[in-house]
């Protein structure tokens, strides 16, 4: 059973950095598309935004809004994706959700809140 356990959501002052991570169980990450979304305030789940993934072959690729700012990366050892997110914005403010691409099958996290102040 593959499971996705996301952390490090806080509320930060706009200008500043966190890092959220995204822990696997039940598959390995290596290979596979793994990656960001997320929610914003006022919108539904289904209109989530792609932040940020890392492709099987390994490429990254953002969103235009968070290129520069935001860096994806994997642990392969410890089987866990990072998201490093820098200059926090308020526009930013959202839940995220990790998700991972296993075969045609995806899964994803229970998502962690990210909170931007002005």
């Amino acid at each position: 059973q593959v499971q996705l356990v996301e952390s490090g959501g806080d509320l930060v002052q706009a200008g500043g950095s966190l890092r959220l991570s995204c822990a696997a169980s039940g598959t390995t990450l290596s290979g596979n598309i793994v990656g960001w979304y997320r929610q914003v305030p006022g919108k539904q789940r289904e209109q989530s935004e792609l932040v940020a993934y890392i492709s099987r072959g390994g490429g990254t690729n953002y969103r235009d809004s968070v290129k520069g700012r935001f860096t994806i990366s994997r642990d392969n050892a410890r089987n866990t994706v990072y998201l490093q997110m820098n200059s926090l914005k308020p526009e930013d403010t959202a839940v995220y959700y990790c998700y991972a691409t296993v075969g045609v099958k995806n899964y994803w996290g229970q998502g962690t809140q990210v909170t931007v102040s002005s």
